[in-house]
């Protein structure tokens, strides 16, 4: 069972990203986040949203759906482009049951409906800062096979790439026209760099640096 994440669980600030065009909605989200230990960042539009600079910390953002130009779906589909999109929760006084599908199928943590209770507001809160912690700790560990990666010489590399499709050591050593013990000793330096205590791990680890 996954612990639950709180503002207090986590090594930063937790910051969420209120985006309300309605002032008196937005402040008492604000003051909401606030008493529950999240750091609120609001915005009265999806122009203000994006112009800002954001801090690159964990969170997730609250968007109305109905807001003066760019509406929040039109909003999530643009962010959720980046690699290190920020989950979404969606929060509507007009909403309906296509739209919550919709957005559901967009990858939106939840569709809340205003006026929204504090419990499953900040329910939802806590799952969407959960996603952004799984996602940002992947990215981190793809960046970390990529900087070993980046490390084995081109030899290595060719090693790597035949052993985890499966090819046996004799095999890997025909192709590339050198000794079977060559081929071991480049095995060995392979699976020390990459920390890979069998082929098993260089398989998951060949995924994930395939991996977007």
């Amino acid at each position: 069972m996954r612990a639950t994440v709180t503002p207090t669980s986590l090594p930063h600030k937790v910051i969420i990203h209120v985006v309300e065009d309605d002032p008196s909605v937005r402040s008492a989200i604000e003051r909401l986040l606030r008493i529950a230990g999240y750091k609120p960042y609001t915005y009265g539009s999806a122009s203000e949203l994006l112009i800002a600079d954001l801090e690159d910390a964990p969170g997730c953002m609250l968007l109305d759906v109905h807001l003066p130009g760019v509406n929040g779906l039109d909003l999530h589909a643009a962010l959720a482009r980046k690699p290190d999109a920020l989950p979404v929760v969606f929060i509507t006084g007009r909403g309906d049951i296509e739209m919550g599908v919709r957005a559901i199928k967009a990858g939106a943590v939840d569709f809340l409906t205003k006026p929204v209770k504090r419990e499953p507001l900040l329910s939802a809160i806590a799952t969407a800062v959960a996603r952004n912690q799984d996602d940002r700790a992947k990215r981190a560990r793809r960046e970390d096979l990529r900087v070993r990666y980046q490390s084995l010489t081109e030899r290595e590399r060719h090693v790597f790439e035949r052993v985890v499709k499966g090819q046996l050591n004799k095999v890997v050593a025909h192709e590339l026209g050198t000794s079977l013990r060559t081929v071991k000793s480049h095995r060995a330096r392979v699976m020390a760099k990459l920390q890979a205590s069998s082929i098993v791990d260089l398989a998951r680890i060949a995924a994930e640096l395939a991996s977007p």
